[in-house]
């Protein structure tokens, strides 16, 4: 059973069974000298600070120790685990912003300890983006543990380019037993088994509208970095990135063509001084991390020179490819589909093909 002082214990109540919005519970907690006096006390000083009489079944000391107790049972017997604002591995940088006063875990807490890097897009992700991202997330997670949300697009990406590893923590914008998008469930589970999910909400908690905007600001504070492989101009994953600004972390965009709606908002970024991100040692040269060794892959003569063109030309119809290199177009659709295997190639739609590395 997970242990907690009584502070702790105070503040996990405060959070997961007072039926309070998160800057009430700030201002209960600076008039009270502790949390856990605030917890003994919790009647008298919800009175004398609102003005106002206290509302629902909490007003008892005994109510609040059964409530307390049920709720850290639970906790024990799902796997969960909670790392209070006052927590010797309570992220540093999160306490930068405002800060959650609980986070509700389920995995592998130590990942909390390693550095953290940001990764996120938008759910409209062209699926040449899609492969970068997760290349560079897969990279990347050799050095730091990815953060990213659950998604599809952007954060998909990072998920699958980093989870292989173990070192990925998804953000919920919702509590540990729920699951948004729900056709993500078996992707929540298995990072609940390789890497750590984590949540400021109560378990059964379900997702609100403002739930994202608040998750957000979680994602930029865990992280020195911020890397947004896709973005329109309204995106939720720029809400990421200008937090991110705001608490003095490095963002990167990975760039677009004019025109692209899916990049419209990374192309801002960098408008603005964001880094510029094609490939992950552009994101470790920023932090002076020296060049990590490329695993080789072996290609075939036809694989080669499919490749090749691509590298050069970039997007390209299959049937121009298969002119460009000589070969019959029925001989190239597993030639493609190889390189697509081994991480070079993606399919971007129409049968079309883009280079990726």
């Amino acid at each position: 059973m997970t242990k907690y002082t009584k502070e702790e214990e105070a503040l996990i109540w405060l959070c997961a069974c007072a039926d309070l919005e998160p800057r009430e519970r700030v201002v209960l907690l600076r008039a009270a000298a502790s949390p856990e006096m605030l917890f003994e006390r919790f009647e008298s000083f919800y009175e004398k600070t609102f003005s106002a009489p206290l509302k629902g079944g909490f007003g008892d000391f005994e109510v609040r120790k059964r409530q307390l107790s049920g709720f850290l049972a639970e906790a024990d017997e799902k796997g969960y685990f909670a790392v209070t604002v006052l927590s010797r591995d309570y992220p540093e940088g999160l306490k930068a912003a405002f800060p959650p006063l609980v986070l509700f875990g389920a995995g592998k807490r130590e990942l909390l300890g390693e550095e953290l890097f940001c990764i996120v897009g938008s759910r409209i992700t062209p699926p040449w983006a899609e492969k970068l991202g997760m290349n560079i997330a897969e990279t990347l997670s050799r050095r730091f543990t990815v953060v990213t949300g659950l998604a599809e697009g952007g954060d998909l990406a990072a998920i699958r380019g980093a989870l292989p590893g173990g070192k990925l923590i998804s953000v919920l914008p919702c509590g540990l037993d729920e699951c948004y998008p729900a056709a993500h469930f078996s992707v929540k589970e298995e990072i609940r088994r390789s890497g750590l999910l984590l949540s400021e909400y109560p378990f059964r908690e379900k997702t609100k509208k403002y739930s994202f905007h608040a998750r957000n600001r979680i994602l930029a504070g865990l992280c020195k970095g911020v890397l947004v492989i896709s973005a329109g101009e309204k995106s939720g994953a720029l809400i990421t990135a200008n937090t991110a600004l705001e608490y003095g972390r490095d963002v990167f965009a990975i760039p677009y063509n004019p025109g692209i709606s899916q990049g419209a908002g990374c192309n801002e970024l960098l408008k603005k001084g964001a880094y510029v991100c094609t490939c992950a040692q552009d994101v470790f040269d920023c932090y002076g991390i020296l060049p990590q060794e490329e695993r080789a892959v072996s290609l075939t003569s036809e694989e080669e020179r499919l490749y090749q063109i691509l590298h050069t030309e970039g997007e390209m119809h299959a049937a121009v490819l298969a002119d460009r290199a000589g070969l019959p177009i029925s001989e190239i659709a597993a030639v493609l589909s190889s390189l697509e295997l081994k991480g070079l190639a993606v399919k971007t739609g129409g049968n079309r093909y883009s280079c990726v590395k």
